[in-house]
């Protein structure tokens, strides 16, 4: 790998809100690159959910994962700033070579120097939870799937769904009329999903159209070479029954870790990092954005996100360049748009 130019910021993680602080460096003329861990930039809306509408980002009634994604991504790539996909964060040490030094990001595939670190990770490294029963790595992709990127890929097919949050209500209610019939099961009574959404899908099962099972939890997969049946079992009347299915979806969650942030003497809360209120962490030059953050009153949400994310480069920018102010005024008057800057 070709040795890479310093740049005044290096964000790690490519979500939406990596991608607003990516777009923040360039208003602010500040290079920046986006280092991401996935295989494409969007995060958890591209890794989990493409699919699914989100109804509370600011100027939008509603619009598609993929479809913010793919804006976003337009608006924060607009000024130069570069992607680096399908790497690993493996370590961070800091070189002292003139006033205030710099970072070098190192990763799977090369090392990166930059001024700056934004860390806007997500939930970090996150893996999906898994069933714990015998044989599944043997079906994973073989009609065991632990995310859904395209519903039709499940179009014609007999479907069971495991678990009792968002996404099992959410793909309950979005594979209907794509797949030929839907099973939900949760070892539970209680669900943890949107009222709105147990709702549609305990009306749906009223109307035949899914079929929603409380207590019941997966047992063994069965078929020869991919899935074609499945035991569940009641936990609470020990019954067992074995249907007939063309794919199982566990959504349970996921296991979250900091993975090699967690070395840099950063202060953490669990999976999180803490920052003040100008998104700083602890370590000078070091600034997190988004739902890897924690402080208190903290709302992990897009929009918030992309607040967090103006704040960090703009104080990363000032860091940088204590000359620089942190306000960087109203976009409209900047002369980077074309405009008559104040």
């Amino acid at each position: 790998m070709a040795e890479q130019e310093i740049r005044d910021i290096s964000v790690i993680g490519g979500g939406p809100t990596g991608l607003f602080a990516a777009f923040y460096a360039g208003m602010r003329g500040a290079s920046a690159r986006i280092i991401d861990a996935l295989p494409a930039l969007g995060g958890q809306l591209m890794a989990l959910y493409p699919e699914k509408y989100i109804f509370d980002v600011a100027g939008f009634p509603k619009i598609l994962a993929k479809d913010l994604v793919r804006d976003m991504a337009a608006q924060g790539l607009q000024f130069g700033a570069t992607t680096h996909l399908g790497e690993i964060v493996t370590g961070l040490r800091r070189v002292e070579d003139d006033g205030i030094g710099h970072f070098v990001l190192e990763t799977s595939e090369g090392d990166y120097p930059s001024r700056t670190i934004v860390i806007a990770a997500g939930i970090g490294a996150f893996e999906a939870r898994r069933l714990g029963i015998e044989d599944e790595d043997r079906f994973e992709e073989k009609g065991l799937y632990f995310k859904v990127l395209d519903p039709r890929q499940f179009e014609g097919k007999k479907v069971l769904l495991v678990g009792g949050g968002d996404s099992a209500f959410d793909w309950a209610v979005n594979l209907q009329g794509v797949a030929r019939s839907v099973m939900l099961i949760h070892r539970r009574e209680g669900f943890r999903a949107h009222q709105a959404t147990i709702n549609q899908v305990q009306e749906l099962q009223r109307c035949g159209q899914c079929e929603l099972r409380t207590f019941w939890e997966v047992k063994a997969l069965h078929g020869n070479g991919r899935v074609e049946a499945v035991t569940i079992r009641n936990s609470k009347t020990k019954e067992e029954e074995t249907i007939d299915v063309d794919a199982v979806i566990p959504l349970l969650g996921f296991h979250s870790d900091l993975g090699a942030i967690k070395e840099w003497g950063l202060d953490t809360e669990k999976a999180d990092v803490k920052v003040d209120q100008v998104m700083a962490t602890n370590v000078p030059g070091i600034y997190a954005a988004g739902d890897i953050t924690s402080y208190p009153g903290k709302l992990k949400l897009i929009a918030t996100g992309a607040a967090e994310a103006c704040i960090a480069v703009n104080n990363a920018v000032h860091y940088i360049n204590p000359k620089a102010k942190v306000n960087p005024g109203h976009s409209s008057n900047l002369a980077i748009f074309g405009q008559t800057e104040d």
